[in-house]
């Protein structure tokens, strides 16, 4: 059943992608609102696809942990679930995101458009200078700054390797941030073509306020992030090895 779900959803989500993007392009020849209103809907149409196709939904905690304002939002990265349904659950963020999505046609252009932040993955000092001053221009306007720490996706129970761009947004922003911890890489893989269904849990964690050293700051966000991951993925009978075996058989 889920293999059939899976594919239902795929072909769904791509006919719908096509006419989101076509159909409402053009608002790129409007304020950049009208581009971050047309992700909205996108993405909110993705979430329906994925509710009601292949069963996932999604649940928050500790949204109150969220200050008003401008805030880095730094969540874990284990599927592309997150990626979608972030703008469903923060007013127009503006997302780090990898320079090379910005060469896919409309896509591009929409992100461009919305103020995404692109980083070159080079991590050289004109790349990281460049991020910092569109995250100044975000936090300007008040919007929350989204950053996936590790900066790919990473599977559940796999060790993590946070990466220093977080860092850099942090010391030079002063701002708070918003740790998240997520578990939807076990109904959501990273690179499976089979989805199952359940609920995905968004965990917000109270914010690491401005001030710490780097190193304490990545140590306490690393912290955080995985042990109230390690937590959520408990809470849900994750078993390593065994549970990935077992999602394989379901059907």
């Amino acid at each position: 059943m889920s293999l059939l779900r899976s594919l239902a959803f795929n072909l769904l989500f791509w006919l719908w992608t096509t006419v989101a993007v076509l159909g409402m392009s053009p608002m790129l020849l409007g304020p950049p609102r009208w581009s971050s209103r047309a992700q909205f809907v996108w993405a909110a149409g993705t979430e329906f696809l994925a509710r009601h196709v292949l069963g996932i939904r999604f649940r928050v905690r500790g949204r109150e942990n969220i200050p008003a304002g401008a805030v880095i939002v730094a969540c874990k990265h284990q599927s592309a679930y997150e990626t979608i349904v972030m703008s469903l659950m923060l007013p127009n963020p503006a997302v780090v995101m990898k320079r090379e999505l910005l060469a896919i046609p409309i896509y591009g252009w929409y992100s461009l458009r919305m103020g995404m932040i692109p980083v070159d993955r080079s991590a050289s000092s004109l790349a990281m200078r460049q991020m910092l001053r569109a995250a100044e221009r975000a936090a300007a306007e008040n919007r929350a700054i989204v950053i996936f720490p590790e900066g790919t996706r990473t599977a559940p129970g796999a060790a993590p390797h946070y990466l220093p761009g977080v860092a850099g947004l942090y010391r030079h922003l002063n701002l708070p941030v918003v740790p998240v911890a997520i578990d939807s890489g076990l109904l959501w893989g990273r690179n499976a073509f089979k989805k199952h269904p359940g609920t995905v849990t968004f965990q917000y964690l109270p914010p690491i306020m401005p001030g710490l050293d780097r190193r304490v700051f990545m140590a306490e966000l690393e912290e955080r992030i995985e042990s109230a991951t390690a937590a959520l993925l408990a809470e849900s009978g994750f078993r390593g090895q065994e549970h990935e075996q077992a999602g394989e058989s379901r059907g």
